[in-house]
């Protein structure tokens, strides 16, 4: 495996990257397919009604708790046989109100790693979601005094990509996107022009999975599975 000079800009995804996530929406969703107990959907199908509901919530509100939780009051308005009551509702939102009550869970070595990372390299956050959700788990994950510069967006699509390249200066030959997630992180950054690292998380929630894209010419695609193998290449 190649290892780069000094001197890179390494853009970092958050979640599920840096700190896990996406597991405290699955027991969130658990527990809300349990609440639902359908007689004719099984537990898989009103998960793909869920999905269906938080596709359509997502490009109407965007991401975060607050539109995971209309997506969970929504999906059981349209699958339950009975009139919801306020009492239920509030149950719903209990469930999504936990995961706003979870600590911050580092993933394996990635406070050491990027302390070493940050002396040799140009670090920037790059994440997307509710930019006050995203700020204060990055504020209680005792993070940010290694980054450079955040960014916070709406979507990650190669149009942002090149915005923050631009925003920050940034040469294309020697930026990283780094992430979990193939649809956000690492396919359209390298259709961006950068290059990418896709760091394997078995958890990454289900609408970011996507085929990996291969790396253009000139460009590169590192897959690891573990945050600490950064210092190997970098």
């Amino acid at each position: 495996m190649p290892r780069f000079p000094k001197g890179q800009t390494l853009l970092i995804d958050a979640d599920d990257t840096l700190w896990e996530n996406n597991i405290y929406f699955e027991r969130a969703i658990a527990a809300f397919v349990g609440f639902l107990d359908h007689k004719e959907h099984s537990p898989a199908q009103v998960r793909q009604a869920l999905n269906a509901v938080e596709r359509e919530t997502i490009l109407a509100h965007g991401y975060g708790l607050t539109s995971f939780t209309r997506s969970l009051v929504e999906c059981f308005e349209r699958l339950s046989p009975a009139p919801v009551t306020e009492e239920q509702r509030a149950c719903i939102r209990g469930f999504a109100r936990a995961i706003a009550e979870q600590e911050i869970e580092l993933l394996p070595d990635v406070a050491t790693t990027l302390a070493a990372l940050a002396q040799r390299h140009h670090l920037i956050l790059m994440t997307k979601g509710d930019e006050a959700e995203q700020a204060d788990k990055l504020a209680r994950s005792g993070l940010a005094r290694h980054f450079a510069a955040v960014e916070i967006v709406q979507e990650k699509d190669p149009a942002t990509y090149r915005n923050v390249m631009m925003r920050h200066e940034l040469a294309p030959h020697s930026t990283w996107m780094i992430g979990n997630s193939p649809k956000s992180d690492i396919n359209p950054a390298l259709a961006a022009g950068l290059h990418a690292v896709f760091l394997f998380h078995k958890d990454t929630w289900v609408l970011e999975h996507a085929a990996l894209a291969s790396a253009p010419q000139g460009q590169h695609l590192i897959e690891l599975d573990a945050f600490a193998r950064l210092s190997e290449i970098f």
